[in-house]
This record gives structure tokens, C-alpha cells and sequence, in this order.
């Protein structure tokens, strides 16, 4: 499979502000004492950035259990999937929930495009920081966010079995641009914004 990257659209913000009023709502709604944030993350959160043209969304919830800190998860899961987002279960990442939102199929029944991939993590989690952590430098940096864009570019040009294959294959540039950003952290302060949604 290719991977198709588009150029920044301005919409992609207006478009996660739609789906993050939706899952406040809904979450308020059902387990108001759990929601800590909702942001915005990925390459669509990054301004000038090209992107696969869907929105990802990080769910940040208050740990009831520190050994289980997702846990219970029942009525937080209900409350997304009554937008219509499925849960991958299965998903061997441990430390978060990760759903997805996709257009209505076709008329002829072909699956509809993902729209969305919402990854519901633990406030104070490790990825749940570096997910923003690692946005917040490419905003910042035209220049990290120029090498960031060069990898994607060469590594979407090529084949992959799995969007999962192409993903970890940008793995090493991710990881030195996470070490670049914790040095810029530390000299800025840095600390996520509180929500964005």
C-alpha cells in the first residue's frame, strides 16, 4: 500500500474542534469526573505540516485505579461509541484505548475513508506527554517540522504491507526529535496546554 500525504489543509483544526465538542459533550456527559483533556495531536495539529488527511485526537482520562489506571472503562467506552467511534480491541499497545471514526460506506458498499483515530490514554502517562510534547516542538520549529516532513515524504514514496509498517518506520526520526524536544522543553518550560477542546 501507498500512503497519501496531503498538504496542511486550515480545515484540519475546524474539523478536530467538531469532533472534540462532540466527545466532551458525551463524555461530560457520562463520566464527567474523568475527563482531563482532549487534544489535538498527530501531523494534522501542526501547521504547515502535509498530512494523511484524518484528525487524531488524544483523550486524556483521570485514573480511578493506579494499577488500572483506564479502568473502569465500560461507561467511558459507551460514551464514545455512541458517536459512532469503534473500539480496536486487541490493540497491543497496553497503555491506551484506541478507537477510530469512519465516513458512511459508499452507496456500492465500499468502507468509508477513517476520518478519525482517537487514542484514549491515562493523565500523566508517558506517550500521553510525548504525543504532545512532540507537536508542540514541530509547531515551534519550522525546522524540525521541515525534517519531520522530509522522512514522511521519502518513506511515503515507498511500499508498505501495513499503515502500522510505515508508522514505525519514521520511529527514528520521531525518537530524535522527542530528545531535541525534551532539551526544548527544559529550556522553554514547556507544559501542554491545559485542553484543547
Amino acid at each position: 500500500m501507498r500512503i497519501t500525504l496531503h498538504e496542511y489543509d486550515p480545515a484540519w483544526p475546524q474539523r478536530f474542534a467538531a469532533f472534540g465538542a462532540d466527545l466532551r459533550r458525551s463524555l461530560l456527559d457520562r463520566v464527567p469526573d474523568r475527563l482531563v483533556a482532549i487534544h489535538h495531536i498527530g501531523s494534522t495539529s501542526v501547521p504547515g505540516l502535509a498530512a494523511k488527511d484524518l484528525i487524531d485526537i488524544q483523550v486524556t482520562l483521570q485514573p480511578v485505579d493506579v494499577r488500572n489506571p483506564l479502568e473502569p472503562f465500560e461507561p467511558v467506552c459507551e460514551a464514545i461509541e455512541v458517536l459512532g467511534y469503534r473500539w480496536q480491541r486487541g490493540n497491543p499497545d497496553l497503555r491506551k484505548r484506541f478507537f477510530h471514526l469512519d465516513a458512511e460506506p459508499g452507496p456500492d458498499g465500499t468502507a468509508g475513508r477513517r476520518l478519525v483515530n482517537l487514542h484514549v490514554r491515562p493523565h500523566g502517562e508517558f506517550t500521553a506527554q510525548a504525543s504532545l510534547l512532540l507537536r508542540d516542538v514541530l509547531r515551534s520549529s519550522p525546522e524540525a517540522r521541515d525534517r519531520y516532513e522530509t522522512t514522511k515524504r521519502e518513506l511515503a514514496a515507498r511500499e508498505w504491507a501495513t499503515v502500522d509498517d510505515y508508522a514505525d518506520a519514521k520511529g527514528d526520526t520521531v525518537w530524535a526529535l522527542l530528545r531535541e524536544a525534551d532539551t526544548w522543553a527544559a529550556r522553554s518550560g514547556w507544559c501542554p496546554d491545559p485542553s484543547d477542546a
